[in-house]
């Protein structure tokens, strides 16, 4: 263990930075397992080598070299992981049995190696793989297998994607999780809208209403069945909820006013916070889905809206122009007397409490310029992640170390797509999709 901090720190000492790699504690460096600690700032990515998944079946290459791929890019796309070519490998994994000649992948400066096997038989595939300390030349963990249909492959590639990440690291991934969003296309003034669901990567699209009536703002339930959105198919903005396997959905009654719009469900899904525009009034309800009973939260002539639940659900940050302009509030669940945690140049909006807690994300516009932000849930050490002509609408990864937000470029033929950074503003990253994207909503791990 010595040895691969010893080449950790040969690697460069912002292994030790926020958002990137920190050295082992000294209970892990006596003889714990290699582990990097996610904080901020600049980092020298960890070395790993993956060589292709052996096939064990003849129907199986093709899904190794797919799996393997995926499972390349998931850990490389992070910004924590280096890959080490594959043509320079030195030793050739053929079994998944055969001993490993550490020495062979030391010469190249792996830290870790991830060898793998898959097989396919009567349309399931299984992929088994085990995570090396090369240094040590000792097995990170027990080696683990998942197993599914074949049209389900990229999720066996997600999944053991996950369990590198969180082995590494000692946090949960967020591969294998899914984004609701908006897909656009057409002109900019004539821009048709419809719910779609896809991978976190962008893989795997599904759409999930037609583009008769414009949608907005799609959020995820917690566990990943439901999705709340704003339709405008009766002519008025109204809060839909719908079914993500049946793909069915229902209005939900704005409980107060005409407008219903910018749902959110509380962390147990048992609730839904929202705006309701009554007259010139803009407040927010929340409503018990098994009740169907309706509270009043918010009581000002202001407009406010955006709600976010903490992830404890005992506290909800929301968007408020009660003092002039467009601020952040945090106020109890159960409605009172708001704190105001925004203070910096410019207007804020869209806030969304990360699933850690710590954090809160927002979307900030000043100067002619909008970024995505996150502070601190007293409103302390702001940061701006991104900039550019209108960035907006962030959304967490389920292990509040990423976030997806769309951008959208200037001019009369701009388009909107989806983009994703980590909380330390590095590695931006656009997110492929057919059409033009916004409005994302990132789902659990599933």
């Amino acid at each position: 263990m010595k040895q691969v901090l010893a080449q950790a720190m040969v690697l460069g000492l912002a292994l030790v930075a926020a958002l990137g790699l920190a050295l082992p504690n000294a209970a892990q460096a006596q003889g714990g397992p290699l582990r990097i600690e996610i904080t901020e700032g600049t980092i020298e990515p960890m070395a790993y080598a993956v060589p292709s998944f052996v096939a064990e079946t003849p129907g199986a290459q093709q899904y190794a070299e797919q799996i393997t791929q995926v499972i390349a890019d998931d850990l490389t796309g992070t910004g924590l992981f280096r890959e080490i070519p594959r043509d320079a490998h030195i030793s050739r994994i053929t079994s998944f049995e055969s001993p490993v000649q550490f020495a062979d992948w030391k010469a190249i400066n792996a830290l870790v190696l991830l060898t793998g096997a898959v097989s396919e038989q009567n349309g399931r595939v299984t992929v088994k793989f085990r995570i090396w300390d090369v240094f040590a030349g000792t097995e990170l963990g027990d080696g683990m297998q998942f197993a599914a249909t074949s049209d389900g492959w990229r999720r066996l590639a997600h999944k053991v994607a996950d369990q590198v990440y969180s082995r590494l690291t000692g946090e949960s991934g967020y591969f294998d999780s899914r984004v609701v969003f908006v897909s656009e296309s057409g002109p900019k003034d004539q821009r048709a809208k419809r719910l779609a669901i896809m991978d976190y990567d962008g893989a795997n699209v599904q759409y999930l209403t037609d583009s008769r009536s414009i949608v907005l703002a799609p959020r995820f339930s917690p566990n990943g069945e439901r999705v709340l959105y704003t339709s405008y198919e009766s002519g008025e903005p109204r809060v839909h909820v719908l079914n993500v396997g049946a793909v069915q959905s229902q209005i939900m009654s704005a409980g107060g006013g005409v407008m219903s719009f910018a749902p959110r469900f509380s962390p147990d899904g048992s609730k839904v916070v929202y705006s309701v525009t009554s007259g010139s009034n803009t407040d927010i309800y929340m409503r018990d889905l098994a009740s169907g009973s309706t509270t009043q939260l918010t009581f000002t002539p202001a407009i406010e809206t955006a709600p976010s639940f903490s992830p404890d659900g005992s506290r909800i940050v929301f968007e408020s122009d009660r003092s002039g302009s467009q601020q952040l509030y945090v106020m109890p669940a159960s409605g009172g007397e708001p704190t105001r945690i925004s203070f910096g140049q410019g207007r804020y909006g869209t806030p969304v409490w990360s699933p850690r807690g710590d954090l809160i994300a927002f979307t900030k516009q000043n100067q002619g310029r909008f970024h995505i932000g996150v502070m601190r849930t007293d409103g302390s050490e702001e940061r701006l992640l991104t900039a550019s002509h209108l960035d907006e609408g962030p959304t967490w990864a389920p292990n509040g170390r990423v976030l997806m937000f769309s951008r959208e470029t200037q001019g009369a033929s701009g388009t909107s797509s989806l983009y994703s950074v980590d909380v330390a503003g590095r590695k931006l990253t656009r997110v492929r999709t057919p059409d033009g994207a916004s409005d994302p909503s990132w789902g659990p791990l599933q």
